[in-house]
């Protein structure tokens, strides 16, 4: 039983660890960064498969951690899907590496590691490289910044040929 236990919280554990090599935003301020941001491009995974128009909004909560609203145009189906959840920081609240649940005690990493000085565009990473999203406080990058930026994920060993890159028109 005790084994059990203890490979469980190990497994939880490593589901908030950041992937090798990738080092979190030092010097960051939450406050800044709270608020809508937009989805420029993500890997693929199945909990946003097939949508497009998705944004992000994060604002504090009663208890001190983050509040996270995920929401997405289901193309398929014609309809917006949206899911809450929470986010806590993993050591200090100056490291951009937190961890975010949107299922019961289950958290994964979410792991700021490029952000601009004016907090107007982010690379983020989960707990691999298998999770990766460029987000941006509009709908739409200069593409000489876009470009860059899928420069530096690919530099920091993410699949860039594999991205996802997002709609946000209205017609859509």
């Amino acid at each position: 039983m005790k084994q059990g236990l203890l490979i469980l919280l190990l497994f939880l554990a490593g589901c908030t660890a950041k992937p090798e090599g990738i080092t979190p935003v030092s010097g960051f301020e939450l406050n800044r960064y709270l608020g809508n941001w937009y989805e420029i491009a993500r890997l693929d995974h199945r909990f946003e498969r097939g949508l497009e128009r998705v944004t992000a909004s994060y604002s504090m909560r009663e208890d001190g951690g983050v509040r996270v609203i995920n929401r997405g145009f289901d193309t398929a189906k014609g309809v917006w899907k949206q899911a809450e959840g929470r986010a806590y920081f993993v050591n200090r609240p100056d490291i951009a590496h937190l961890k975010v649940s949107f299922f019961g005690p289950f958290y994964g990493a979410y792991v700021v590691f490029e952000l601009d000085d004016n907090y107007q565009y982010a690379l983020v990473s989960g707990p691999d490289r298998g999770y990766f999203w460029l987000l941006a406080r509009t709908p739409e990058l200069p593409p000489e910044v876009q470009k860059r930026l899928i420069s530096s994920a690919r530099e920091a060993g993410f699949a860039t040929d594999e991205l996802i890159f997002l709609e946000h028109r209205k017609d859509i």
